[in-house]
């Protein structure tokens, strides 16, 4: 070994080695040379520091004795699919959750693309970098409650009061002789290797005393020289070096520079204390954050959770950097992140080890570490665990989270956020699920799911859509729900309609007697249809709480014109919706993932054919496959194909999406709504299993749950129309008109099924109302719809057939004395502001070019069934046509 490279530490055999840039550090001991030439670091940055209660590792943070061994000794028991209000409502179904194994979806290689924390979705307020001079004690001092013994077998308390007696700042353990030092080794004016001014102490932490310093060799720039507990401690020094040679080389804007590694002889002791020289990051830890937040009882106000999960989406960009090194934090919590104005940065790097390091001591607080970590060391599986575990002390007030919850959540029962977000509370049962290997696969994947409940989040509190391009699933396949009502057989006004021989008003008001005096229009009586998917609707459908579905989604009164409209909607096709849905994008580690992709065809049996010709069989294809069998009906083949990808893939998460596809399909409701729950466990952050679950609560007859589901997926992203149309299907079972118009008209002009959703809220508005109601308001929208549509490729058949609607309803409602005549109509261009009523609008006159009263509106019937006679295909309908008209004109001499 050549004498100029030898390690200049007394009694270390290493030599230095060359790191890059020129910086020397030791083979054997890991330091740098006591006497160098100044050298500074590369890159910038501004702090790094500890926690912000003086400790970067409090004192509940314990060090365990590494394990070789890595085979677990907990139970894999989960508690998984606890939260679906759908599957607790299946009575006599089994409600075990499904064990599902996902895949990752990639690994996160690199700085994030996003610009600013919150992910452009949230607002997080800045916090303002503040002079580093004011973060200095005054008076560097460890609490007494705080002083342990550092060895790490031992940690017994030390320097406490005894008698009245200050405890001591440095002396022996007394329980294993180990000594211990609370007294800062270097003192404000001290140089550290003719470099770094010491400008006094920021904080105690678990390896020692945190300084504040200038960098004098560059641009007087601030750095933070972190110092060891004891130097004579192993697994201290082990610690302090191996964050040094592991951070050295990592740059990463989420992540603390780590700049020199240095020598400073203690004139007091004559030793030789080795320090990290890092950047200083000014700002407030989230520990700070949460602790400012206070309501006027003084009681701690949690953060809202939009901005937690913005924190949570940049701590694992943070995360995913160091595991794509082969690092892993270890020790995640509130203390140990800073934000600086809309920046957050992971400080306190001293746990930081390698995956595959079997032997060094291992750091983690209680109440945040996996509890795996004790038997079979920390993975990336537990550094995802401390990441929800710091959500949910941030999103609510966890209390007992250290002892009663030290490694569970809460009863979502008795917890506010979760009871409104549910894709939250899934997401953290998800990542702190007992079973390491049913957690989130990488931080990329958790980010991500985590952004979609992000998304989900701010889209319910501001009511604008937050949509995304999902990595999981395709877009819809089709819309095939659209056409909310029944075709009309009867007509389209009951008072106004002649019949031969008698007087026009007289027949329709003899007719329509017994069903006035019940209230029920048409002669439909309540409870006599079903509602959507054949379920009973009215005083018969209950909801999951197991009270009517009108108590659920409003009045009785409600519920009363739910069950006389409901049979008149179009019963839901259930094969048809549930092939609808979103596909899972194929998987592209699976073997034939290019060959899939070159497919052209579309026809089962053309697929079917094309997929024989495939190298070789892989989950993928057959899957293909069975999607294309369930296409053809052919049921029997389906179910033998699912049956076996079963047997070999029961817990990958895309079979057991087509368990749920085949269930749906082929009736068994319960089973589809337990694997689509699965699934929304899995990925709490995607739209696909919420609306899957929609369409099975609806079948289920659950419509308060199919509501909730619908309205969560249409509300986030309004490209999954089918929930719009679903939600309305809903709404209108359970007598909420104005819900339901409101649904309908919330579906953008961009989309293609613009126009089918206007027809369809023109026929919620006016479809079987009661001739008795206040209709104006309605009537007079209705027609500005029908005008409008004219604009949007409406067909001229269909939009007389609306019209003669609009007009039938407005005929009987005038037959009727026009009640409601008098109230103001409101003005659909006007926007009202928040808490005002909106602006009205002077009663119309006409309807669609008719005058509004019975003439006028006799006329337009008589106008409208002419046009729809000349557009006719056949003369058989082209008679009833002019029959029709002839039975709605006016009397006249001519």
């Amino acid at each position: 070994m050549n004498e100029g490279t030898n390690c200049q530490r007394p009694g270390c055999e290493g030599s230095y080695e060359d790191m890059g840039g020129g910086e020397l550090y030791c083979d054997t001991c890991g330091l740098a040379p006591v006497v160098a030439a100044s050298r500074s670091g590369t890159g910038a940055g501004a702090s790094a520091g500890e926690g912000p209660d003086g400790s970067g590792r409090s004192s509940s943070s314990v060090r365990n004795s590494s394990r070789s061994s890595r085979a677990s000794s907990r139970s894999s028991t989960s508690r998984r699919s606890v939260s679906g209000r759908l599957s607790r409502s299946l009575t006599g179904a089994s409600t075990t959750s499904q064990s599902i194994s996902v895949r990752s979806s990639g690994t996160s290689s690199g700085a994030s693309g996003r610009n600013r924390l919150g992910a452009g979705l949230v607002v997080v307020p800045e916090v303002p970098r503040p002079d580093p001079r004011s973060a200095v004690m005054s008076e560097p001092e460890v609490p007494e409650r705080k002083r342990f013994c550092s060895r790490s077998e031992c940690g017994a308390p030390v320097g406490r009061s005894r008698g009245g007696i200050p405890g001591r700042t440095e002396g022996f353990c007394t329980s294993c002789g180990h000594p211990y030092s609370f007294v800062p080794k270097l003192a404000p004016g001290d140089i550290v290797r003719g470099q770094y001014e010491v400008v006094g102490c920021l904080a105690h932490g678990g390896l020692g005393w945190v300084y504040l310093a200038v960098d004098r060799a560059v641009s007087d720039r601030w750095v933070v020289l972190k110092g060891l507990l004891d130097t004579g401690d192993q697994d201290a020094m082990a610690a302090a070096i191996s964050e040094r040679r592991f951070l050295a080389e990592i740059e990463h804007s989420n992540i603390v520079r780590i700049y020199n590694f240095v020598e400073h002889l203690d004139q007091r002791t004559g030793s030789l204390d080795g320090y990290i020289v890092m950047e200083y990051v000014g700002g407030k830890s989230l520990k700070e954050l949460a602790n400012d937040r206070r309501d006027a009882a003084g009681k701690r106000d949690p953060l809202p959770v939009e901005q937690a999960c913005a924190y949570g989406i940049e701590a694992l960009e943070a995360l995913g950097h160091l595991h794509s090194r082969n690092l892993l934090y270890c020790d995640f919590k509130v203390d140990n992140a800073i934000q600086q104005q809309d920046q957050l940065k992971l400080i306190d790097m001293g746990a930081v080890r390698r995956m595959d390091d079997d032997e060094s001591a291992i750091y983690g607080t209680v109440g945040y570490q996996a509890p795996e970590v004790a038997d079979v060391g920390p993975s990336v599986a537990s550094d995802l665990y401390t990441v929800a575990r710091t959500l949910a002390v941030l999103s609510f007030d966890f209390q007992g989270y250290t002892n009663v919850f030290v490694d569970s959540l809460p009863d979502p029962e008795n917890i506010q956020v979760f009871r409104t977000y549910e894709s939250f509370y899934r997401l953290l049962v998800r990542a702190t699920d007992p079973d390491p290997a049913r957690r989130f696969s990488s931080a990329q994947e958790m980010a991500e799911q985590l952004t979609g409940v992000l998304r989900e989040v701010v889209a319910i509190q501001t009511g604008r859509p937050r949509p995304s391009l999902s990595t999981l699933f395709g877009t819809e396949v089709r819309v095939t729900d659209a056409e909310l009502f029944a075709e009309l057989d009867a007509d389209v006004s009951t008072l106004g309609a002649r019949a031969p021989g008698r007087g026009a008003k007289a027949a329709g008001l003899a007719a329509i007697a017994p069903q006035l005096s019940l209230g029920v229009p048409g002669g439909s009586t309540a409870g006599s249809g079903a509602a959507p998917g054949g379920s009973p609707a009215g005083a018969g459908a209950l909801s999951a709480s197991g009270g009517p579905v009108g108590a659920v989604l409003g009045s009785s009164a409600k519920t009363a014109a739910g069950a006389r409209l409901a049979p008149h909607l179009v019963q839901l096709d259930t094969r048809a919706v549930s092939l609808a849905l979103p596909v899972p994008r194929v998987d592209p580690g699976d073997p034939n993932a290019g060959f899939l992709a070159g497919l052209m065809t579309s026809a089962p049996a053309e697929l079917i054919a094309a997929l024989r010709a495939a190298p070789g069989a892989s989950p993928e294809t057959r899957l293909r496959e069975l999607r294309a069998q369930l296409e053809m009906g052919d049921l029997g083949s389906a179910t033998t194909a699912l049956q076996t990808l079963e047997t070999e893939h029961a817990d990958d998460w895309r079979v057991v999406w087509y368990r749920g596809l085949t269930s749906l399909v082929t009736g068994d409701r319960a089973a589809a709504a337990l694997s689509f729950d699965a699934i929304y466990d899995a990925f709490p952050g995607e739209p696909a299993p919420k609306l899957a679950l929609g369409v099975c609560a609806e079948v289920l007859g659950q419509l308060d749950n199919a509501a909730e589901y619908y309205r969560l997926v249409w509300t986030t992203d309004p490209s999954y129309v089918s929930a719009a149309f679903g939600l309305a299907r809903v709404q209108l079972a359970a007598g909420d008109r104005a819900g339901a118009v409101r649904t309908l008209e919330s579906v953008p002009e961009v989309s293609i099924h613009y126009t089918a959703a206007r027809v369809a809220a023109v026929r919620a508005r006016l479809r079987r109302r009661a001739a008795q109601d206040p209709l104006l308001a309605d009537l007079a929208a209705a027609a500005a719809q029908v005008d409008a549509l004219k604009e949007f490729g409406l067909d001229a058949v269909r939009r007389e057939q609306l019209s003669t609607e609009v007009l039938g309803t407005a005929l009987d409602w005038v037959l009727s004395g026009s009640p409601g005549a008098s109230q103001p109509v409101p003005d659909p261009s006007s926007t009202p502001r928040p808490g005002s009523a909106p602006a009205a609008r002077p009663a119309p006159t006409e309807l669609l070019g008719s005058a509004l009263d019975e003439r006028g509106l006799r006329f337009g019937l008589e106008r409208s069934f002419r046009v729809l006679a000349r557009l006719a295909q056949r003369g058989e309908e082209r008679m009833d046509l002019v029959e029709r008209a002839n039975r709605f004109r006016p009397r006249t001499w001519v």
